[in-house]
């Protein structure tokens, strides 16, 4: 029998460490959640307590024209004034209690290690499309894509709002599933040459023939109740700057801060033997941040 519930914090120790353990979660990903969570929110190494500067976006479109050197004297001086921002990371993590009688095979370890990082990592998607749609504007009224719709032409308007706000063009868009699905019946039902050559562009080159450097579409589901699985994103669109650096400052809207262990991993395991049952414990420190709500937009979708 497996549960899996809230450990105390005092069962984590050195004795009860499984180095072995955290050493499989560094080589384990998640093929769908892990990419999908740093295309969203970037991943950003930083200590338990950091600061990072949220960018005074008008000082990034400033132009001078005095930055000519005198003979004899400096370069005009400017400052980064950005608003500084104290955060720290949260300790993240679930224990699941497996029972002996329950165990058949020799990798029971790995594979319940498993299953609770893909829901701590389930877990953290989910903030990150949250965190997206509260710093996302979205429209008035859904965008309608039926059979006399230009659906792309909606995802460059968007673009451009967004632009028009920050001043950069986002360079990434995600679509729900279903948003995505709805773009595709548009175009299918529209017997033009352009409709169709537009249908048949996968994410990739949409995202080129939007001029941006990524684009996915997310299908991630969780269980809502029961006995029905809901959808983390559906019917919308969201477009948003986000770059895979290492650096506080960059300037993405979400950014996803975690804390290393001491041996450098992002997850630590830690196994409580009993005589009948073994605790499995896999936690982390980490804090989904806005750093910017400028230029991230969300368009719903309907189709009708």
């Amino acid at each position: 029998m497996e549960d899996i519930t809230p450990a105390p914090q005092s069962k984590f120790n050195a004795a009860t460490y499984s180095e072995a353990l955290t050493a499989f979660t560094v080589g384990w990903q998640d093929s769908d959640i892990s990419k999908i969570l740093d295309f969203i929110a970037p991943a950003i190494p930083v200590g338990r307590r950091f600061e990072f500067k949220r960018a005074d976006n008008a000082e990034a479109f400033y132009s001078e024209s005095d930055d000519l050197r005198a003979i004899g004297s400096e370069f005009k001086r400017v400052r980064y004034s950005g608003e500084s921002v104290n955060e720290k990371t949260l300790n993240k993590g679930l224990t699941m209690r497996v029972d002996h009688d329950e165990v058949a095979d020799d990798d029971w370890q790995e594979r319940y290690t498993q299953i609770l990082l893909q829901r701590l990592l389930r877990n953290e998607l989910r903030r990150a499309v949250a965190a997206l749609e509260t710093i996302a504007k979205t429209s008035d009224s859904p965008a309608v894509w039926d059979s006399s719709a230009n659906p792309d032409s909606d995802i460059r308007a968007m673009l451009s709002l967004c632009a028009d706000e920050s001043g950069v063009r986002p360079n990434r868009i995600l679509f729900g599933e279903d948003a995505w699905a709805m773009r595709l019946d548009s175009l299918e039902s529209q017997s033009t040459a352009v409709a169709l050559r537009a249908s048949a562009l996968n994410p990739g080159e949409l995202a080129a023939k939007f001029m941006l450097d990524g684009c996915k579409v997310m299908s991630a589901r969780y269980q809502q109740t029961p006995s029905q699985k809901a959808k983390i994103a559906s019917n919308k669109i969201f477009a948003f700057c986000a770059f895979g650096g290492v650096s506080k400052d960059e300037p993405s809207n979400l950014k996803r801060f975690y804390t290393p262990s001491s041996e450098g991993t992002a997850f630590k395991v830690y196994l409580e033997e009993h005589s009948k049952y073994t605790d499995i414990t896999v936690e982390h420190y980490s804090s989904i941040v806005a750093a910017s709500a400028l230029g991230a937009r969300a368009l719903e979708i309907s189709n009708s």
